[in-house]
């Protein structure tokens, strides 16, 4: 049996803690630092993510992961020069691989504060240079250049995680888990998320493009790894707003959507003028944008809060104005990991420029979700394919 034990496991009181393998060795090496129970949590469903996308794609992937579900995944979909200002990398030549980093990083910076990130592609040095600086405990990936290794062993006063995992390794195909004393055992959900998922077109718009194609996969690939309830909106090769673990599904939405929303208002002239301090750390900015475009920020306009981050006093960015740039959005592609029950759903995603989308189907309101997609000339696709992930 080969084994590693761990510091402790979910929390410090549950001690011991160990990850084994009751038949062959683990599949994967820590290069770097001591692996927790929630890193390889993070480790082992991010590299799945990351490999599905990969194999779905052919392009480069990268995942940001929190608590066992993705803030953010991408693939290697060049920038264009709005995005390269919102995340900070102007004329930045990027390798594909530093490309789909920045993407899944840049979906919801706040989230990702605190992330393990993996990769399915070797980490080169320039991805390495850029998550020396972000706050990260750990990545995986299949392997790593000298170069790069060397710049992560240098993270966290040296103790940064750096996993390098067994791309060739394939696991039982049955998986065990234990809860409360009770064995639990299931198949694992190895079905592929391929474009075939997609040809069930039940509205009257039967247009799905490439490019909404490949974010409806990515959006579906995704949602196979985050806990249920759950939805994702994507957009340009990358998720934009994740909606993890909710009871309700139209919460998912709301919730997804919100982050869908943010996403694109950090892409507003409005945004992109903001006259930030010279000295300002990469979380305190962040931390400003979300406050910035969020319902509070007169109150903080109002107390003075702005001169630690600001040079001047912003303009305040109002309801009105965050609406009239968020309908400017279009042709987002939204995928679900199970049916939509009620038409409520779909004039939430519409508000967020929601054009595409991939659900199970099998609801007995599925002709209601249907007529609310006609009527804002959505195309959507029924998967037949449930992804619940506990």
């Amino acid at each position: 049996m080969d084994e590693m034990s761990l510091k402790y496991g979910c929390n410090p009181n549950q001690k011991p803690a160990r990850v084994f393998m009751k038949k062959g060795a683990l599949p994967f090496k820590v290069l770097n630092g001591r692996p927790g129970y929630i890193n390889l949590l993070d480790a082992m469903n991010s590299w799945q993510l990351v490999k599905e996308l990969k194999e779905a794609t052919g392009l480069p992937a990268a995942a940001s992961f929190k608590h066992v579900s993705p803030a953010g995944a991408a693939v290697a979909v060049p920038l264009d020069e709005v995005l390269q200002k919102v995340y900070f990398v102007e004329g930045i030549e990027l390798s594909p691989v530093a490309t789909a980093y920045i993407r899944a990083r840049g979906a919801d910076r706040m989230s990702s504060y605190g992330d393990f990130v993996a990769l399915s592609d070797e980490c080169d040095a320039q991805t390495a240079s850029f998550l020396k600086r972000e706050v990260s405990d750990g990545i995986i990936a299949p392997s790593y250049s000298e170069a790069a290794l060397e710049i992560l062993k240098t993270k966290r006063k040296g103790t940064y995680l750096v996993i390098q995992m067994d791309s060739d390794y394939e696991p039982e195909t049955l998986e065990q888990k234990q809860v409360f004393g009770v064995w639990f055992e299931q198949k694992r959900n190895d079905v592929k998320i391929t474009e075939d998922c997609l040809t069930d077109i039940v509205t009257k718009n039967k247009d799905i493009p490439d490019s909404a194609k490949r974010d409806l996969l990515i959006s579906l690939i995704t949602l196979k790894y985050t806990q249920s309830n759950s939805v994702c909106y994507a957009y340009g090769g990358q998720a934009i707003g994740i909606g993890a673990g909710q009871q309700s599904r139209v919460h998912c939405v709301r919730l997804a959507g919100n982050k869908a929303d943010n996403w694109y208002l950090r892409q507003s002239p409005t945004v992109l003028g903001l006259p930030f301090k010279d000295d300002v750390r990469r979380p305190d900015r962040d931390n400003a944008i979300d406050v910035y475009i969020g319902d509070e920020y007169e109150d903080i306009l109002a107390d003075g809060a702005w001169q630690r981050v600001f040079t001047e006093k912003p303009k305040v960015f109002t309801k009105e104005e965050k609406r009239a740039w968020i309908a400017t959005a279009k042709d987002i592609a939204l995928g679900s990991d199970a049916f939509f029950p009620f038409g409520d759903n779909i004039e939430r995603a519409r508000k967020s420029g929601v054009k595409y989308v991939a659900q199970t189907g099998g609801s007995i309101r599925d002709d209601n979700v249907i007529e609310t997609a006609d009527k804002f000339g959505m195309a959507m696709a029924m998967t037949h394919i449930r992804l619940f992930h506990h």
